[in-house]
């Protein structure tokens, strides 16, 4: 359920909505659009009634959510969530690139990239710390060490960051350094760390499942949501089909679909999405044709040489040169490169 109210009502009139709705059992989540105020409902809906809402001070509507994820649908908000991160805009007209290495493999590596980018003009950042592989003898990342280097990022070249947290147990130390925190596509049904996650107040970016569905995919989003943190970013990157010929099917009809569906910004990443280097710019440019708020590139200064996906990374020059293209598509779809100028 949501209860639409006036978008200048009084502090006394939401408590007195929110208190009616705990009286029966419920959960209120207030929402804020920019011509109305909606309030979530979640929990026992059925036990309000409608009529008790509509003639209190302040409430336009009360609607009934048909949809299984509630506050992240359309009918909660109709408008585009845009989340603002230290000033910087995510959502609506903003097209944010977030680049750079699968892992972090050595404070050289990670300078040697994070510079050209900065030059570039980049906001975020993305590095693991932790990373999560199929294998358990795979490179899992430098872990705290990892977390440290990304702060001197930070410090040092004034970049947002943005980086994985694998368990409940690891994610208070991500929290403290990285300005999004990022949940992969292994861990998109963990509802603890779902859970725990929407009890902080960094932004979060949620990959899709490698076989999850879109609608499992906003479930998950909902129970970060539900928890009081609606800075949410989804992120398509893929998912696991019958194609051989590339790592993933990157289904970028995901897209405008959410885009219908949901308030929330989502972002694209072509790297996992087909792992194969020189096909990452054109499914960049297929993110951006669609409607993606973003995209997230991995690059490396020598790919070859790459602990962790390497066969999908682009070359600092590499990602220069679709970067210019990016920045020549954005104005047709009616958005803007992020770059700092």
């Amino acid at each position: 359920m949501v209860i639409i109210m006036k978008l200048d009502a009084s502090e006394s009139d939401v408590e007195k909505v929110k208190a009616k709705i705990a009286q029966k059992g419920c959960h209120p989540y207030l929402v804020y659009g920019t011509q109305k105020l909606a309030v979530g409902v979640t929990g026992p809906t059925t036990q309000l009634d409608e009529e008790e809402f509509l003639i209190m001070d302040s409430v336009q509507e009360v609607l009934r959510v048909s949809k299984k994820f509630k506050l992240v649908s359309r009918e909660v908000k109709s408008e585009d969530t845009i989340i603002d991160i230290n000033g910087e805009k995510i959502g609506g007209k903003h097209l944010t690139v977030i680049a750079g290495p699968c892992s972090i493999e050595s404070r050289q590596q990670l300078f040697d990239i994070a510079g050209p980018l900065k030059e570039m003009g980049l906001k975020f950042f993305r590095a693991g710390a932790y990373k999560p592989r199929t294998s358990p003898y795979a490179f899992q990342g430098l872990k705290e060490k990892g977390l440290e280097l990304l702060s001197e990022i930070k410090k040092e070249l004034g970049l947002m960051v943005i980086t994985e947290a694998k368990d409940t147990e690891t994610l208070d130390a991500v929290a403290e350094v990285s300005d999004i925190i990022q949940i992969g596509a292994r861990n998109m049904q963990n509802f603890s760390l779902l859970e725990k996650a929407g009890r902080l107040k960094n932004p979060i970016l949620l990959k899709r499942g490698l076989a999850a569905s879109i609608e499992d995919l906003l479930m998950s989003a909902e129970y970060i949501v539900s928890q009081g943190n609606f800075n949410v970013i989804l992120c398509e990157r893929g998912i696991r089909t019958f194609e051989t010929y590339t790592r993933n099917t990157l289904d970028l009809n995901a897209v405008p679909v959410i885009k219908k569906h949901s308030h929330l910004p989502i972002f694209v990443d072509p790297s996992h999405g087909i792992g194969i280097w020189d096909k990452v710019p054109a499914m960049a440019m297929g993110a951006v044709a669609c409607g993606a708020d973003g995209v997230m590139i991995e690059v490396h200064n020598k790919p070859d040489e790459a602990l962790s996906d390497g066969y999908q990374s682009l070359t600092p020059k590499n990602f220069e040169k679709m970067l210019h293209k990016l920045e020549q598509l954005a104005p047709i779809v009616d958005k803007e490169l992020d770059l700092c100028k």
